[in-house]
């Protein structure tokens, strides 16, 4: 069973910075794409950053040049590093893998997500 753990969410103020990470329970995890989503209250989950295995990365316009995903292998996991906060970045942040398996079948995982509220 693959788990995503999240941590380092928080209260800050706009302006400040906050470094999200991802732990993984995955065999495979250097194989595999890593995504951040995030979902504000009342909105969808969207997609903010993604990695790739080869390390290629991918970004929502409203987050270039604020967040930055980074992976550390070795430690099985994932990092969004989020910089000039605010208050609209306010949401729940998710991690989320989603890979074919050596059966087939898509696979697909979501961790509990952590609380980022910027105030104004």
């Amino acid at each position: 069973q693959v788990q995503l753990v999240e941590s380092g969410g928080g209260l800050v103020q706009a302006g400040g910075s906050l470094r999200l990470s991802c732990a993984a329970s995955i065999s495979t995890f250097s194989d595999i794409g890593i995504g951040w989503y995030r979902q504000a209250p009342g909105k969808q989950r969207d997609l903010v950053a993604f990695i790739s295995s080869g390390f290629s990365t991918n970004y929502a316009d409203s987050v270039k040049g604020r967040f930055i995903i980074s992976r550390d292998n070795g430690q099985n996991t994932v990092y969004l590093q989020i910089n000039s906060l605010k208050p609209e970045d306010t949401a729940v942040y998710y991690c989320n893998v989603h890979f074919v398996g050596p059966d087939g079948n898509e696979y697909d995982y979501w961790g509990q997500g952590t609380q980022v509220t910027v105030s104004s």
